[in-house]
């Protein structure tokens, strides 16, 4: 055996050239290489690091944890893709299929990320302010392809034929008549609103909000409205809706004459800035005013239009002043706007809140100015007639000084709302804040945000004829369902508080809504089909 191997190993020591073979050994180790490279589903052009805990090699894809994206140098020098492949070294015999399964799960989760990234961008791109429910791509093409006049008829038709609600995290769905309804309308207004402000008119009776007083509600409008980008466009083609940025109260304190009682100055006003936007501009004849809207708290905001046919009979007023029986406001046609104190315009949002039902002695409570004719009445029938109905004019000092006006509606179950000069009352929105459950007494008011919301569920609604039995009537609700409306009062708040950035479905919105919903409502079924 000895005599054998010793030829062979002087053969492989001294005869074969060894640096050719090891050449050619290198040469099929390159071949091999590439060839195994180009069997992989994907090309290997970049470099891909894991640490090595990240990845096990016992053959098990249940073994492979917490695979994170590495953090990309911000200097370029070196990166990674988040498109390349994982590339993994498995020992086990069945490497090569589990290789492939975790190239397919990367490749996976990487377009579903893009998707998500995707939507984000289209997201703010439409609302950069208010996160809209997230909508197809498609749904956004066909939209956009849409004139005004047919994105309203699409929204229509999407309203009438909304999805069921049942709970929902935003919506107490006991305030409202339809949540349903409400919820899709929402949503749509702010996927498609538009609304162009006229730049025309002189400060400080257009472009200048008041913000403080019982007539703010219409300066705290103006001034987000003005402020917004997700609802303004500079476009008045792309327009659903013509905004006309005066103030009532401006134009109040601007034109009206100290005890001349004439408001033609007022009217005048207002006719000739109507007639110029339509001398300049196709809108408002292309509509007749139909699809433009004015704001205005002041008591006189409905008797400002007269001189103007159109802006009387035809815009859209959100209005405080909602009285039904002067033929002005039209309900279903116009919006009711909620009249709001706001005594430091820094702080609109101040001293909110209320006691529980056990720390609430007073049956009903109102204090306030004796004009109209509702609290003349309310005065003689029970002023100082009964100890759990508290009825004052002014609320007294000697009273005041032991509970103020805002401690008395937090400390009542029931706060009475009767109508003055006018029908609404800044008492109503007060008794809200207050956690109060508001006695409305006034026969022809429309009430806020009725198209949507559902008073008898947060209020006692007491025509005036029934004022001596106030007691009974108020008595007679029995004390669980008196609970149920105080927690609905409550859950109501959200809705009416202005905030210096607008919040999802405050009362910044809620106006906003009710003009668009009034908007929908005018079209004909022609329009819609």
């Amino acid at each position: 055996m000895r005599k054998l191997l010793q030829p062979i190993i002087v053969v492989l020591l001294f005869r074969i050239d060894w640096k050719k073979l090891f050449f050619i050994g290198v040469i099929l180790t390159i071949f091999r290489v590439m060839f195994q490279i180009s069997t992989l589903p994907y090309p290997l052009t970049e470099w891909i690091l894991f640490s090595p805990s990240e990845i096990s090699s016992s053959g098990n894809l249940n073994h492979v944890k917490n695979i994170r994206e590495l953090p990309v140098n911000t200097d370029n020098r070196f990166s990674i893709s988040q498109h390349a492949p994982l590339v993994v070294s498995l020992s086990s015999a069945d490497g090569l299929s589990q290789k492939m399964q975790v190239l397919e799960r990367r490749e996976q989760v990487t377009r579903q990320r893009q998707r998500r990234k995707h939507v984000n961008i289209v997201d703010k791109v439409i609302s950069p302010l208010s996160p809209v429910r997230k909508v197809s791509n498609h749904m956004l093409r066909h939209i956009a392809s849409l004139t005004p006049d047919e994105a309203l008829a699409y929204a229509k038709r999407e309203i009438e034929n909304a999805p069921l609600v049942t709970d929902d995290q935003d919506l107490y769905t006991p305030l409202f008549r339809n949540v349903s309804t409400f919820k899709r309308s929402y949503e749509l207004m702010e996927l498609i609103l538009k609304v162009y402000i006229y730049k025309e008119g002189k400060r400080p009776i257009f472009h200048q909000p008041y913000l403080r007083g019982i007539y703010s509600s219409e300066g705290w409008f103006m001034k987000l409205m003005e402020d917004n980008r997700q609802f303004v466009t500079r476009d008045p083609q792309k327009a659903h809706l013509f905004y006309l940025p005066y103030s009532a109260r401006q134009l109040q304190r601007v034109l009206y004459v100290p005890n001349s009682h004439n408001l033609k100055p007022l009217t005048v006003y207002l006719r000739d800035y109507v007639s110029m936007l339509a001398a300049k501009y196709p809108f408002w004849n292309r509509t007749r005013g139909s699809d433009h809207f004015l704001v205005a708290c002041h008591d006189w905001g409905p008797y400002t239009l007269k001189d103007h046919e159109e802006l009387s009979r035809n815009t859209i007023k959100a209005l405080c002043n909602s009285d039904l029986s002067e033929g002005i406001f039209v309900a279903g046609k116009d919006v009711s706007l909620p009249e709001t104190t706001i005594r430091n315009p820094r702080r609109p949002l101040r001293n909110l809140g209320g006691k529980r039902v056990s720390q609430r002695p007073i049956l009903a409570f109102f204090a306030g100015n004796m004009h109209g004719p509702v609290r003349p009445k309310l005065l003689k029938y029970w002023r100082n007639k009964d100890e759990s109905i508290r009825i004052y004019g002014p609320l007294p000092h000697r009273v005041s000084k032991v509970m103020s006006y805002p401690e008395h509606m937090k400390s009542s179950k029931y706060c009475l709302c009767p109508m003055g000069y006018e029908v609404n009352s800044p008492r109503l929105v007060e008794a809200v804040y207050y956690e109060c459950v508001p006695v409305i007494i006034a026969d022809n008011f429309a009430l806020p945000f009725n198209e949507v919301l559902n008073w008898s569920a947060f209020s006692v609604i007491i025509a005036e004829k029934d004022i001596p039995r106030l007691k009974e009537i108020l008595l007679s609700i029995p004390l669980r369902r008196y609970q149920a409306m105080q927690n609905n009062v409550k859950m109501l708040q959200k809705h009416f508080l202005w905030n210096s950035t607008p919040t999802r479905y405050d009362v910044f919105h809620m106006i906003l809504h009710s003009i668009w919903f009034t908007r929908l409502n005018q079209l004909q079924g022609s329009q819609i089909s």
